[in-house]
């Protein structure tokens, strides 16, 4: 058994009845692209009324039992993060600021009315599926050993209240490349009809409402022949807000980046957040203001605007080359990956593959 942070919450270890054993395991990782293997294992915590957070478990990754009155399924009580943990060059394992995956994560529990998780257990959850499946961590270039921590109301009742009873639970997933086609820069679609969030909705909040609105615009971008979907704010139809789930940055030939702002409708990016930091080191200017679809096409065609770029836990740093809509489609610099996009990009994968200098304590090394 392990001791969590949160006094009298003990992390107990249940023996896994039959793992994967090496042989396929090892063929699976080999090649296992973005969230389609999963690990042996997984953490579970309950919460409720009465006790608390409680039952904390590591065990097999298995089915979960759900009463089909369950409220997650009726009023789509849900959060989740996504982060990554990475190897070393001295073969040990890291996670990049899991601290601030766990603040966010509480942000999220409040705007959808769910209790909050300590953030020293939530990194502990983390930390020990981690450790204890180091062995499905996949060789290929790149790869990492994503981890979806979550929580979703399971109390059984049809009623439109806060549940009074969740799980968090954190399952693992070994990764390679998050774009398949490799391609060195992404093509963005325009959705003119499709909003990601308004104000005063959950935008900010890392929940699965968000995503699910995305699907249909991303399922259009994708028939189009392009990677990915951005949404325009929902007043005016107007600012660039994010990808389905990236934040963005734009580059001009005066070294400046502007990047929309937080205003409640944007998810707070980790990688986001991280980038601003180092690119503010490197002496550039960057600027959190509004920036115009139109402005954008008009930008980029006069060449003021010389790269963008799209991030996230995922993706890392994605070029976007790129940009179309029902209104015809321009280019952005060369229409591949720009010279501070790389440089940007290999800052902050030095930092998380340890090969860099971690200036601000980034990296949380495990065992």
């Amino acid at each position: 058994m392990a001791s969590l942070a949160e006094p009298g919450l003990t992390l107990t270890r249940l023996p896994h009845p039959a793992p994967l054993p090496a042989a396929q395991r090892e063929a699976l990782i080999a090649d296992p692209g973005f969230g389609k293997v999963f690990t042996d294992h997984m953490v579970s915590i309950d919460w409720s009324e009465e006790k608390g957070w409680h039952r904390a478990v590591i065990g097999a990754r298995q089915p979960i039992a759900l009463d089909p009155a369950a409220a997650v399924l009726h009023y789509a009580q849900e959060i989740f993060e996504g982060l990554k943990a990475y190897r070393l060059n001295d073969g040990t394992m890291a996670l990049f600021r899991p601290e601030e995956n766990a603040r966010r994560f509480n942000d999220s529990a409040r705007r959808l009315a769910m209790p909050e998780l300590p953030e020293d257990v939530f990194v502990d959850a983390v930390t020990q599926l981690a450790l204890t499946d180091a062995d499905w961590f996949p060789k290929v270039d790149g790869g990492s050993l994503y981890l979806r921590p979550f929580m979703f109301a399971s109390e059984a009742f049809l009623g439109v209240r806060p549940a009074k009873r969740y799980k968090f639970l954190v399952i693992a997933s070994p990764a390679g490349n998050y774009f398949k086609s490799g391609a060195p820069a992404v093509s963005i679609w325009v959705s003119r009809d499709y909003t990601r969030a308004a104000p005063g909705g959950t935008g900010a909040a890392k929940c699965g409402g968000n995503y699910a609105a995305s699907l249909v615009p991303q399922a259009e971008a994708i028939e189009r022949g392009h990677d990915q979907v951005v949404f325009l704010d929902a007043a005016e139809h107007r600012w660039i807000e994010e990808l389905g789930g990236m934040n963005l940055f734009f580059v001009f030939d005066d070294g400046s980046i502007v990047t929309p702002p937080l205003s409640g409708t944007i998810l707070p990016g980790i990688t986001r957040n991280s980038l601003m930091t180092l690119a503010q080191e490197s002496g550039l200017t960057i600027r959190e203001e509004r920036y115009g679809i139109d402005q954008w096409k008009a930008d980029a065609e006069s060449g003021r605007l010389v790269e963008t770029f799209a991030c996230g836990t995922a993706a890392v740093v994605t070029p976007v080359g790129k940009v179309a809509s029902h209104d015809g489609e321009f280019t952005i610099g060369s229409g591949g990956p720009g010279q501070l996009t790389s440089k940007l990009r290999e800052q902050l994968v030095a930092i998380q593959r340890g090969t860099g200098e971690d200036r601000h304590g980034w990296v949380k090394r495990l065992g």
